[in-house]
Parts: C-alpha cells; sequence; structure tokens
C-alpha cells in the first residue's frame, strides 16, 4: 500500500484539524475565516475600511516621500539601531518570590522585512539576562500571502532567546503559524492563561488573540481562571482594550502594535499610531482605571523599513512590591 500523496488541499485540511484541536473549533474557523475573506479583498483592491499595512502602494509611496525630502537613508539607519528601555512596574500584591523578576518585552518584530534589523535584534537580545521573554505580535511583514520567511525568523530569534517564551498573535500573523510557531518552542497564549510558579507563588500570565483586525480576543476566557487577588499580566498585540481589560482585572498589560508612530514629527509626535485609543496610550508606560500599562514602540517596522523621531527598542521591565 503507498502513502497518500500530501495535496495542498491535503495539507489545508491536516491545518485546520490541528488547530481546532489547539484552540477549538470555534476560534480555528473564525480566524482562518477572516484571514481568508481579507486575503481576497487585499488582493482584489476592496479596501472597506483604512489599515495602512494592506495598501499595496502604500510602501512605495512613502519611500519616494522620504527620498524626496532626503530622509530615506536617515530613516533606514534608524531603524536599525535597536536600544533596550528600561520600566518598572510597582504591584503591592506581587509575590515575594517575583521580586525583581524580569520580563523581556518583544513586539512589532516584521522578521522577514529587514535582515539588518533582524540581525540587530538578536545581538542585542543575546546580550541581556532576564527571567521570562513575552512576545506581542506582527511577526510577519505582510498581512497576507506567505508564512515561511516570517517563520524562519522566528526560528532564529527562539535560538536567541533563553529559557520559556510567551507569545500572542498580532493583525499581521496567520493563524497557520502557531502549529510551527509552537513547535520551535514558543507557547502561543490564544486567549489562555499560563500561572507562572516560584518557590511555590504564583504569577498569572494571560494572553489574547489579535483585537485590531480579527477582533478575535476573548479576555473572559483568558482570564477567568485568575484567583481574585493574584497578580496578572495581560498580553495583547494592540492598546485598544485597555479599557475592558482594566475592568476586568488585570493589573499590568503589555502590548505593541503602534510602533509609537514609527514616522513621526520632531519631538516625536506621531502621524497615526492605526489604533483606536488614546495618544498617551501610544508609547511607553501608562496607567489607566487602575491598571498598569506598556506600550513598546517595537524593535522592526512596517510597511517601510524606516524610522524617525521614534526609535526602534526591545523592553525589559522589573517587577517590583516596592513604592511607586
Amino acid at each position: 500500500m503507498t502513502a497518500r500523496a500530501r495535496t495542498p488541499e491535503n495539507q489545508d485540511q491536516l491545518l485546520e484539524y490541528r488547530l481546532s484541536l489547539r484552540l477549538g473549533p470555534v476560534h480555528a474557523r473564525q480566524r482562518l475565516g477572516i484571514e481568508r475573506e481579507a486575503e481576497a479583498k487585499v488582493f482584489g483592491q476592496d479596501h472597506s475600511s483604512f489599515h495602512l499595512e494592506n495598501w499595496t502602494t502604500a510602501p512605495g509611496f512613502i519611500r519616494t516621500c522620504l527620498r524626496s525630502v532626503g530622509m530615506w537613508g536617515r530613516g533606514q539607519s534608524n531603524s536599525r539601531r535597536i536600544s533596550t528601555a528600561y520600566n518598572r512596574f510597582h504591584l503591592p500584591s506581587l509575590p515575594d518570590s517575583f521580586e525583581g523578576y524580569r520580563i523581556l518585552h518583544l513586539t512589532d518584530l516584521h522578521v522577514d522585512m529587514d535582515e539588518a534589523n533582524l540581525q540587530a535584534v538578536l545581538r542585542v537580545v543575546e546580550s541581556l539576562e532576564y527571567d521570562l521573554c513575552v512576545l506581542t505580535g506582527d511577526y510577519r511583514k505582510l498581512t497576507w500571502g506567505p508564512i515561511e520567511d516570517a517563520l524562519d525568523g522566528m526560528a532564529r530569534l527562539r535560538d536567541s532567546i533563553r529559557g520559556n517564551a510567551y507569545a500572542v498573535l498580532g493583525n499581521h500573523d496567520s493563524v497557520r503559524m502557531v502549529p510551527a510557531l509552537e513547535d520551535m518552542g514558543y507557547q502561543l497564549l490564544m486567549n489562555e492563561m499560563v500561572p507562572l510558579e516560584r518557590e511555590g507563588q504564583s504569577l498569572y500570565l494571560a494572553g489574547v488573540d489579535d483585537a485590531h483586525f480579527y477582533k478575535a480576543h476573548n479576555l473572559h476566557r483568558a482570564g477567568d481562571n485568575i484567583p481574585a487577588g493574584g497578580a496578572s499580566i495581560l498580553l495583547s498585540h494592540t492598546p485598544e482594550i485597555w479599557r475592558e481589560a482594566a475592568h476586568a482585572g488585570y493589573d499590568v498589560f503589555l502590548c505593541g502594535h503602534t510602533h509609537g508612530g514609527q514616522i513621526c514629527l520632531p519631538g516625536g509626535i506621531p502621524i497615526t499610531l492605526d489604533a483606536d485609543c488614546p495618544r498617551s496610550l501610544g508609547r511607553g508606560y501608562w496607567r489607566m482605571n487602575g491598571m498598569q500599562g506598556y506600550t513598546s514602540p517595537g524593535a522592526g517596522t512596517s510597511v517601510v523599513n524606516a524610522r524617525l523621531n521614534c526609535p526602534p527598542e526591545v523592553t525589559l521591565h522589573t517587577l517590583t512590591r516596592g513604592p511607586d
């Protein structure tokens, strides 16, 4: 008896079956269905709403504008100078054993966008000391199409990350990436929670699927098993669900998506954040409705590999019980 040939149709069926087992049939069908619908609209030029990253002519237009004012070279150079930003979260409910706990936060890497940028990220990550790494989405350059180049870059990054790495998906990421990412050693939090254990005490880490484009997030499913009074951290690709998250009782909210504007006016004033949230949530540390948050401008670039007045970063968060 000969083995059945693996046709593209068979591979799609196997992927859907594996995703159904991993995420549940409803979540898997929803995410895959929206992705297929969105790709058809992109290629058909049917733009029913404004998402800059989906406009196929946007990269050429922006590059032309930057070249015309002599800023293209500087923008590219800026995008490859990755710095480490340091932030502290003061949590009175933090268990004693997690005092000084360090979390490396990576986001908006777009690893297949620019090899020089990826190399810079790898160098910075390899030099840092931390207890846990978290990633808040947008690993692929485009919002549609092949995933292989992005997966290759993510595999190289995983080799540079020490210890556990927990991640959520962004609006650039296909749910088809989940099995391969988990096979590499990333643990995806798809509206899920995991307790982090240390000396018999727990810190609760939750993560939701993309809330910007796919609207596939479910805060209730992610947080229902967090005990009352337990210190909790939520990973979300976008800051747009800050209000829901605060009312759900999360203590810390880590996100990205905005790139801090990426191409900003002097003084770091973003032209656009591509997010339905207050501008005060567009970059860096913030506090809203009793919840502390941090929106990282990210280490990569979207649409074009250039940054102006908005340097890229990886972020090292330290948790402490101490006063503000």
